[in-house]
């Protein structure tokens, strides 16, 4: 079962097109399994707010949470790194794979449905409290659990393949084997103390080495979303992540 979702996974992004057109490039998706059960999962409303869900109070017979990661193509990234506004790239970006992952996650619960399971996508974003911005089902935190990666500096998921790209996440029935969560460290910063370039990068204080102020950060976000308001709703930002040494990679791997 486990390998079959990856085929999956990766064949729908691999061919997904928006009629016929479309901006983005994806690297191949990585592909994490959680326990439903993983007493991290009930952690999180410590971690992150009381109201941030549980995979058993979406579904009532979870058994896997199924996390993926999809990898934006590094020309893509390149184009984010100057300026203060993000470049369109990275708005259509955030735009094409928010609607790539609405509709693989149906796919996923199609061809689920078919084996005897039920399944449950979650939405790839917008599913925060609007003046805490707090998450209620926080994709990073359950990419964690699922074995994608581990946490930096900049609060994004380092994954083998790096933070730049998206994550989703689905909750099913289907009883599938979890990955171990890595524990190793992703992060420069947090291995030797040797890079804070995400820290260089915000230019609106909203990222310090010693905190994380979310309502700057997604002010930020919202003015992108009014200068690309003939898009769709691109509240984006980017900039701490194009182009740092986390990016694409792990890499703490070649210091070790």
């Amino acid at each position: 079962m486990k390998q079959k979702i990856k085929i999956w996974i990766k064949n729908y992004v691999r061919n997904f097109t928006i009629s016929n057109q479309k901006v983005t490039e994806w690297e191949e998706p990585l592909i994490g399994f959680a326990s439903a059960s993983d007493p991290l999962f009930l952690k999180l409303k410590t971690v992150i707010g009381k109201t941030h869900k549980h995979p058993l109070e979406l579904l009532k017979n979870a058994n896997t949470v199924i996390a993926y990661f999809i990898p934006f193509k590094e020309e893509m990234v390149k184009t984010n790194e100057k300026g203060r506004i993000s470049s369109k790239e990275w708005a259509i970006s955030y735009l094409e794979t928010n609607d790539l992952i609405l509709k693989l996650n149906v796919m996923i619960e199609e061809k689920l449905k078919i084996l005897g399971y039920k399944s449950l996508g979650m939405l790839p974003t917008h599913n925060f409290d609007k003046k805490r911005l707090i998450s209620d089902w926080s994709h990073k935190h359950v990419g964690y659990i699922a074995g994608l990666g581990n946490f930096g500096l900049h609060k994004m998921l380092i994954t083998d393949k790096g933070c730049c790209g998206r994550i989703g996440s689905i909750i099913t029935s289907a009883k599938i084997d979890p990955i171990k969560k890595r524990e190793k460290v992703y992060c420069l910063h947090y291995y030797n103390k040797s890079c804070s370039k995400c820290v260089e990068n915000c230019k609106f204080g909203a990222l310090t080495l010693e905190k994380f102020d979310r309502h700057r950060c997604y002010e930020i976000c919202l003015e992108n979303a009014k200068t690309y308001s003939n898009l769709g709703f691109a509240d984006v930002c980017g900039k701490c992540i194009s182009i740092v040494p986390c990016s694409f990679k792990n890499p703490v791997i070649s210091k070790l």
